[in-house]
């Protein structure tokens, strides 16, 4: 029961959507009709099926009305049968043409005219629009859970993980950070403002496995003097951005992921994931790719960014 709740709410953390788009938009009416393919190809696999089957449907129903408004305009069918009519439109948009039901009157050939006009153009929209999904690239990168504040090479820093998921390489790959959080200008009004982080190594040759991403917190970092406590009080967020070429398409791919200032843990570093295997080659251990310990006492000691702000 317990693994199964847990389950559970991962599968509700991932459809929850990021903090930067919880965002209620008032008196934006958003022309949503006006954009409609972008919503097509935005919305999950199984709503735009449902949708395709709805309006495929609908479609047949209108036209098998449409057809047995005048009897006798179906040959073969069974007179005022709307199931005849509705499978011979069936038939006719997807011009099977069995041969056993054709039409019989101008007003039946009229009315096959359009609908084979008007099926052959749906039947391409909806083909371009399930290749434009399936064709387009996309990133599996995963991110680890949470970030971590910790000594690095006698310097506090902010980590956090990425990784690879597909056994393909992502070359030329970026990453950029940034800071969000509220603050108050020199005139006394709070605005939202984003801050570059600066990280030890931005981009990487090859991206294969897994990527430890290290901002640096001296003096001239935006978190410096910050505490878990200040960063919850000025809402801050962490904005992370990788951006690479996929070897596999050759096309650009770019991931993103945020974390909180709930979702960032002080004191704390990273558990080792890269061992060595007794035939001396090495593994990468992803079961432990968020689990975090504490820092060693030695690197705990006070230091900068322990200086809470007032």
């Amino acid at each position: 029961m317990a693994a199964r709740r847990s389950r559970k709410a991962k599968r509700a953390a991932k459809r929850e959507l990021p903090e930067l788009e919880r965002v209620e938009r008032i008196a934006d009416r958003g022309d949503w009709a006006l954009d409609f393919y972008h919503h097509l190809l935005t919305v999950s696999p199984w709503t735009l099926f449902v949708i395709l089957v709805v309006t495929y449907v609908a479609f047949n129903l209108v036209f098998a009305t449409l057809y047995v408004l005048q009897q006798g305009g179906i040959a073969n069918a069974a007179p005022g049968s709307f199931a005849d009519a509705f499978f011979f439109s069936v038939q006719t948009m997807a011009t099977i043409g069995y041969g056993d039901m054709h039409p019989a009157t101008i007003y039946t050939n009229f009315l096959v005219t359009i609908e084979v006009l008007l099926g052959m153009t749906g039947l391409a929209l909806a083909t371009g629009l399930v290749f434009a999904r399936f064709s387009r690239p996309t990133a599996r990168v995963m991110f680890s859970n949470v970030a971590v504040v910790t000594d690095h090479d006698g310097v506090p820093s902010l980590m956090f993980r990425a990784a690879n998921r597909r056994r393909n390489q992502i070359l030329e790959a970026e990453v950029t950070v940034m800071l969000l959080r509220d603050e108050i200008n020199s005139k006394g009004v709070e605005m939202r403002r984003f801050h570059d982080l600066a990280v030890a190594r931005p981009r990487t040759p090859m991206f294969a496995l897994s990527w430890t991403v290290i901002h640096p917190i001296d003096q001239s970092s935006p978190l410096y003097g910050e505490s878990q406590e200040s960063m919850l009080r000025a809402h801050a967020m962490i904005i992370v951005s990788i951006s690479g070429l996929d070897a596999t398409f050759s096309q650009t791919i770019r991931a993103r992921h945020t974390y909180n200032g709930a979702e960032i843990r002080w004191n704390e570093r990273f558990a080792d994931i890269l061992t060595r295997a007794e035939d001396g080659h090495r593994q990468i251990d992803y079961r432990r790719f968020h689990d975090t310990v504490e820092a060693e006492q030695s690197a705990r000691s006070e230091a900068p960014w322990r200086k809470v702000k007032a």
